[in-house]
């Protein structure tokens, strides 16, 4: 090889070979180019001398077509005795010097650059290390640069013959190239342009909103402010139950004039001391509103306009959407009406407690006078309860009451409404008692205990009397309206004829939900609800005992025999008796000794504690033997839902008969929860349910088709002999569970028309069977899950029972869901769990009894003996 082929940089004559040849480019000297080194040793290329127009040198071999090298690669180091190579091209298409920015540009990386064209000469030389360059020849005179390179500004020697490239690249490059820096100036005017923006965007948009709301927003009246307060009550399937307030309601409107002036200024005192001066609405209270919805928190002070809105049209839910609409219908009523009007009609249709709708109601509900004869006092007192009728009510907090009524007073001596002397001497009034009002929706037929039982359910889920009264709320009952015309069909019927003073009450819970399907408490639907008043249970607990014994360790099992002979201060009832009888033997025929005995094995307090794990909730304190017996008072609705445990598989539910409560607006605030608590094991509770399967059919209560179903039957002797005082009957399938109850208000004995004594098996059995044939009439036949028997099987059963377990060793372990108390082998350490009001049924707290006290003379445990013959009984 020559010297010319070893050097690395050497000078290639332009294809012209004298500046004569560019005439745009006179003086431009010949620019030293980077050219690939030797070719390896051993390969064969020829040579020839540089010809005029051609590049110099021998023909060069076709090669495969390569991608242009990137500009900025890294420049290799010269090697001794070398001329270095030359820097990268600053010189543009037609003399002038590259900028800056165009050498960085080109020094990218990143930038794609256009692959030599084949067959071109410049495809040749970067391939075989030959070749000649020269500038590209400048635009004529008058003829537009190429757009690219007034963008790029510059061509550089990789990117020469680029013409040709895509158009898409040529985009891709302005794209990647950097956004050219904003002076000071028109950085300034972008910012000012984005403050008028938001500026306009902040006056603008309410304007338009209010206008938009102003324009289909349609004011409202007295009537509005009434109607959508009213509480809608429904059955199930959404069927309408009762208004809680009725149309007519408890409301009388009076005019303005009626209203004494000393009556208004309390009112303005207490609610809006600037109303006939403000526009109708408070900028201050709306702010303080918004904020704290953007805090999280609620409330926000309204004017006398705003109230009627709210009460009218809007609802009560502390939302930026309810404020809107109170301040555009606000000002638009401001605008329609004179002040005097508004307050009239503000008067006419604010709930202030007791069932009273406006002014006149509430005088008469006070005060029992009309509103013209009310004192400064009185209106002061009226005026204080507007805001907050639970709470300011005397009945309710008198302490209260007495500091909101001093703050009216005050309010009006600051106005100038009342003289400091009035002041000094104005006494407290006194107000007539609570009642509660018929005229506020309560059915006075049987529907009203449903009603009064869904507003005291409410209220221990924290609903109030207040937001029931002003709420709009719906709310949907559990009461299937089907099975409640057949509970109460059923009792009429039994009744029809019979003494006026028997009463009778009826409860039917789903065993699946704990939902109430069937509420009757006595036709008086003002007067006392028999299904919670608390009664004797008779032999309606035995249940229970067995249970206990289940419990026991070692579990007593449902074949082990007992002596059921009578003995001294103990008897069965006419054919009870049974020498030696097991336990499904002893509650068939309902046998006092038996069950006697068994609750003195485990104890007292285990029957105590089994009954509670049911789901009783009254109070069981200090039993003793008699307990077995049913010594104890429940009610109807505690002995439908332990039974309904039982029909569940020892799953309990709190019973319950609201299932949801929903805003007029749709917003929920309710829903029952149906999830349950495993008191005891399923196992457990079907053998409970075992000793029960033959009492109906030995009452002749069974029920059509030969459905199975588990009962017991209960009978309180009188202190009369051969009387009663309180009659059961209760019982379940696996899908409904149902207590009857029948007695007196005052716990005289119960007779039949005929004079015949009222029996468990008799009119209340005749009640029950009755509901439950028909409330299963179009439903299939389930059986009972199959029975595997704890401890030895009934004598019944001992052939065809699986193997039975042990009678020795621990008693079967009882499940809790998560979040209950844990379950033992122990009665005594039974789950805790809560029922309907909230109460623990393993440390049950006082109950108030909703029913005459039973009677204190009664046989309650079978240990007393009754002057006529020695002896007493509970069960028949």
């Amino acid at each position: 090889m020559t010297r010319a082929n070893d050097a690395r940089t050497r000078s290639v004559p332009t294809r012209a070979g004298s500046p004569a040849d560019h005439p745009t480019h006179p003086s431009l000297p010949e620019i030293p180019r980077v050219v690939p080194g030797p070719r390896p040793a051993g390969e064969n290329v020829q040579r020839s001398a540089p010809q005029t127009g051609s590049l110099p040198g021998p023909p060069i071999p076709r090669l495969p077509r390569i991608a242009a090298q990137r500009t900025s690669a890294r420049p290799r180091t010269p090697e001794p005795g070398r001329t270095a190579a030359a820097g990268p091209d600053t010189t543009r298409a037609g003399g002038r010097p590259q900028s800056t920015a165009s050498r960085r540009a080109q020094d990218d990386p990143r930038k794609l650059v256009c692959p030599a064209q084949r067959g071109s000469r410049r495809h040749a030389a970067e391939s075989g290390g030959h070749g000649t360059w020269r500038p590209q020849a400048g635009p004529s005179e008058g003829e537009p640069r190429h757009r690219a390179d007034q963008k790029a500004g510059h061509k550089s020697d990789q990117t020469a013959g680029a013409d040709r490239r895509p158009a898409a690249w040529a985009v891709l490059e302005r794209r990647s190239a950097p956004a050219p820096e904003r002076t000071p100036r028109e950085k300034r005017r972008r910012t000012l342009q984005a403050v008028l923006l938001s500026v306009a965007g902040l006056f603008v948009s309410p304007l338009v909103a209010f206008g938009a709301g102003y324009l289909f927003f349609p004011i409202p009246n007295p009537d509005d402010a009434v109607n959508n307060q009213v509480a809608l009550v429904s059955y199930a399937d959404g069927s309408q139950l009762t208004r809680l307030v009725p149309e007519a309601g408890n409301r009388t409107k009076v005019g303005l004039d009626a209203v004494p002036e000393h009556v208004r200024h309390a009112v303005l005192a207490a609610e809006d001391r600037t109303f006939y001066s403000n526009p109708g609405f408070d900028l201050s209270g709306i702010a303080r509103a918004a904020w704290n919805q953007l805090r999280g928190g609620t409330g926000g002070g309204s004017t006398i306009t705003q109230q009627f809105v709210k009460n009218a049209l809007v609802g009560d839910d502390q939302t930026l959407w309810r404020k809107y609409k109170e301040l555009v219908l606000s000002v638009k009523l401001s605008q329609q009406r004179t002040k005097d009007e508004i307050l009239a009609d503000y008067l006419n249709a604010i709930y202030f407690g007791r069932g009273a709708y406006g002014i006149q109601s509430a005088s008469q509900a006070y005060f029992g006078k009309d509103v013209g004869q009310l004192t400064p006092e009185e209106g002061a007192l009226l005026a204080g309860v507007i805001q907050s009728p639970a709470r300011w009510d005397p009945a309710l907090n008198p302490e209260r009451a007495v500091q909101r009524w001093s703050f009216v007073l005050d309010g009006m001596v600051a106005q100038g409404w009342m003289s400091p002397q009035q002041r000094e001497a104005a006494q407290f009034p006194v107000t007539v008692p609570r009642t509660t009002a018929k005229g506020i929706g309560v059915p006075a037929d049987s529907t009203g205990h449903i009603v009064t039982a869904v507003s005291r359910e409410l209220a221990e889920l924290g609903i109030s009397e207040q937001d029931l009264a002003q709420g709009g709320l719906r709310i949907t009952t559990t009461i299937d309206p089907a099975r409640q015309r057949d509970a109460v069909a059923a009792a009429q019927r039994a009744l029809a004829g019979q003494p006026d003073d028997l009463r009778t009450a009826m409860v039917a819970i789903d065993p699946a939900t704990g939902a109430i399907l069937a509420y009757y408490g006595g036709e008086n639907g003002h007067g006392l609800d028999y299904a919670r008043a608390q009664r004797l249970a008779g032999s309606t607990f035995k249940p229970f005992v067995v249970l206990a014994g289940l419990l026991h360790d070692p579990p007593i099992g449902l074949g082990e025999t007992f002596d059921g002979a009578a003995r001294p201060g103990l008897r069965n009832a006419p054919g009870a008796e049974c020498l030696r009888c097991d336990l499904k033997q002893a509650m068939t025929v309902s046998n006092n000794v038996v069950f006697a005995s068994l609750a003195r094995r485990v104890g007292p307090d285990a029957v105590a504690d089994a009954a509670r794990a049911a789901g009783i909730t009254s109070p069981l304190d200090d039993p003793d033997e008699g307990i077995a017996l049913g010594n104890k008072e429940v009610s109807a609705l505690d002995l439908a839902s332990a039974y309904a445990t039982l029909a569940a598989g020892g799953v309990w539910r709190p019973p319950h008969l609201v299932q949801s409560v929903v805003r007029a607006d749709g917003t929920v605030l309710y829903e029952a929860v149906t999830r349950g608590e495993q008191r005891f094991t399923e196992r457990v509770a079907r053998n409970v349910t075992e000793t029960m399967l033959d009492v109906a059919p030995t009452d002749g209560l069974a029920l059509p088709g030969g459905r199975p179903v588990a009962a017991k039957t209960g009978t309180v002797q009188s202190r009369f002999p051969g009387q009663n005082n309180d009659a059961w009957m209760a019982g379940y399938t696996p899908a409904l569970a149902a207590a009857v109850w029948m007695g007196t208000d005052r716990n005289d004995p119960i007779r039949t028309a005929d004079g015949t004594p009222v029996e468990g098996k008799s009119l209340p059995g005749e009640v029950w069977r009755a509901f439950m044939a028909e409330a299963h009439d179009h439903l299939p036949v389930t059986h009972f899950t199959p029975f595997r028997p704890i401890g030895e099987p009934p004598r019944d059963r001992r052939e065809t029972a699986p193997a039975a377990t042990a009678t020795t060793g621990a008693a079967p372990s009882r499940t809790t869901l998560p979040g209950t108390a844990s379950a033992t082998s122990s009665p005594a350490s039974a789950p805790a769990g809560t029922g309907p009001a909230g109460t623990s049924p393993a440390t049950p707290t006082a109950a108030t009894t909703t029913g005459p006290s039973a009677d204190p003379t009664a046989s309650a445990d079978g240990s007393e003996e009754d002057a006529a013959d020695g002896s007493a009984e509970l069960e028949e």
